[in-house]
């Protein structure tokens, strides 16, 4: 039901007083705001052309706007690298023509080949005037970086933004050119096999009787070993795929034929240890792997320990695994390496914290001899070398000794030759700061005494100990027990000898039953009477880089 209310005559004039009040009131003040307001003035405004992705607009803007404002005014958004033409601080024009320039920047790798260079050499192990290829050349490649930047879509630069990244090094191609020796033939016991620019070479008897073995030129040192008969080399070649670093081969070595075809034993990456079984026997080969890297020292160590049976025509066995890859200890991505004792052909380990004995039926390592490691802060570890006594009770090596009042231990620059008895654990040092690669070899046995057998000890002295990284050596010979100290070579005055292994003589080198140690001085192989100290330089070469000797047994 809907209800109508009546007002009262009073309340309606009442009413109606209040609508006019507020009617006037509100017409006052829109009277006010008209007063009080300035008619609006337009701004004049400009058209510019703006040119931009394949397209142009056309854009008015307030005059006095610079060309940041009118591309803002055109809704088009710059990129961080984009250009624009004029400037954007520039005060824009009627009609002007504004172009915003796309850039844009990618990078691409490109690999390059870089050509081998080609060298020819002169060897006095070649007749005159006959030519060999010692070593095959091969390409290198690098890895290059290159920023290219693009305008509008079009290449308009294109540099180098880092150094380039070498994946192969080039090998060079050797080639070497015979030429008659300067040097007189001289008699040598039993077999001198030698590594001459990746190939391998022997000489047998005299000097003059040099035979080429290996020819790939490819032969890289990790692996250069000769059987106890002295009938087998074991080496390792340089490998072409990329997965690996090099292979082991085996070869016969025979004197009255032809060089015989070497053996690929199928086994890669061999870096620190490779070996024949002790004894006369070919039977089996003992070796020691690792993983390769990209980054430097170029593999991971396993630290491993396998075995394989050989056999002369080639066949192997199934390898099997003495030691599992472990973690090697102080520094041991670096890795480990072997070594047979004499007598009772025991094997030792050897690795940057410890010399110990290897137990070939558990695979397991007892520390005999604790060592100090070093510590290098670069990309190498340092391994305490291994040189037994001819009846394999002593072991001569090198120990990294601590240096009083420094509180880095193992950055030591001390070093001592030692004699360490591995019956009782006895240690006693023999030479003082020989330097870190000393490399003790340890003669035949040259006469039997009323103290037993007689045999001389040689070694690398550094001529700067507290350097012994970098510096340079003196070949010292030293009686067993350490007496009758001297310096054999290069005289005094010379430059002295690149570390590396020295080997003996193994038997008398002259009627008056000396023996030689044989060292690499300069490239060219130079032997040196241990008693005399007379000195015979047998190649000029100066391409050689490992040495091996023994008699064929």
């Amino acid at each position: 039901m809907i209800q109508f209310i009546s007002m009262m005559p009073f309340e309606l004039r009442l009413y109606h007083s209040y609508s006019r009040l507020i009617f006037s009131i509100l017409l006052s003040f829109v009277y006010f705001l008209s007063a009080c307001s300035t008619p609006t003035t337009q701004q004049p405004q400009i058209g510019v052309n703006i040119t931009a992705d394949g397209q142009t607009y056309r854009v008015n803007v307030i005059e006095g706007s610079d060309v940041e404002q009118a591309i803002h005014a055109s809704g088009l958004v710059l990129g961080d690298l984009d250009r624009v033409e004029p400037d954007l601080g520039m005060r824009v024009t009627a009609d002007m023509d504004i172009r915003i320039i796309r850039v844009k920047e990618a990078f691409t790798v490109e690999e390059v080949t870089v050509p081998f260079e080609r060298r020819v050499l002169q060897t006095e192990s070649l007749p005159d005037q006959e030519t060999m290829l010692a070593q095959k050349g091969e390409n290198g490649l690098v890895e290059i970086t290159y920023r290219h930047l693009y305008e509008d879509g079009v290449e308009v630069t294109k540099q180098q933004v880092a150094s380039q990244k070498v994946i192969k090094e080039a090998i060079p191609e050797i080639i070497m050119v015979g030429i008659q020796s300067p040097f007189s033939p001289i008699a040598i016991p039993g077999r001198l096999v030698y590594l001459v620019g990746g190939n391998a070479w022997m000489m047998e008897n005299t000097t003059a009787n040099r035979k080429l073995l290996v020819s790939t030129g490819d032969l890289d040192g990790r692996i250069f070993t000769l059987s106890d008969n002295g009938k087998w080399l074991l080496f390792t070649r340089r490998s072409k795929e990329e997965s690996q670093i090099n292979s082991l081969w085996a070869l016969e070595i025979s004197s009255d034929q032809e060089a015989e075809k070497p053996i690929d034993l199928k086994i890669s990456n061999v870096i620190h240890f490779a070996d024949w079984a002790p004894g006369l026997a070919i039977s089996k080969i003992y070796y020691s792997t690792v993983e390769p890297r990209t980054t430097a020292p170029g593999w991971q160590a396993n630290n491993d320990l396998i075995s394989v049976n050989f056999s002369p025509n080639g066949w192997l066995s199934k390898n099997t695994t003495i030691i599992e890859p472990n973690s090697g200890g102080v520094y041991g991505w670096w890795g480990t390496t072997f070594s047979w004792q004499p007598g009772n052909f025991n094997l030792f380990y050897a690795r940057p914290d410890s010399i110990g004995l290897v137990d070939q039926e558990t695979g397991t390592l007892t520390p005999v001899f604790q060592m100090l490691p070093l510590q290098t802060r670069s990309d190498w570890a340092w391994i305490p070398p291994i040189a037994w006594s001819p009846d394999g009770s002593t072991m001569y090596s090198v120990r990294h000794m601590p240096q009083e009042g420094s509180n880095l231990q193992e950055e030591s620059p001390v070093f001592n030759l030692s004699a360490l008895f591995v019956d009782n654990g006895t240690v006693i040092d023999l030479f003082q700061n020989t330097g870190m690669f000393a490399y003790p070899a340890v003669s035949p046995i040259q006469s039997i005494t009323n103290s037993g057998a007689s045999y001389q000890v040689a070694f690398l002295q550094a001529i700067f100990p507290e350097q012994s990284d970098s510096s340079r050596y003196r070949l010292v010979v030293i009686d067993r027990d350490g007496s009758n100290q001297r310096i054999l070579f290069p005289s005094e005055g010379q430059p002295g000898l690149e570390p590396h292994q020295i080997v003996w003589s193994p038997d008398a080198f002259n009627e008056e039953g000396d023996y030689a140690a044989a060292v690499i001085y300069q490239g060219n192989i130079w032997l040196i009477n241990s008693n005399s100290g007379e000195s015979h330089q047998i190649t000029g070469d100066g391409l050689t880089s490992r040495l091996l000797w023994e008699i064929e047994q």
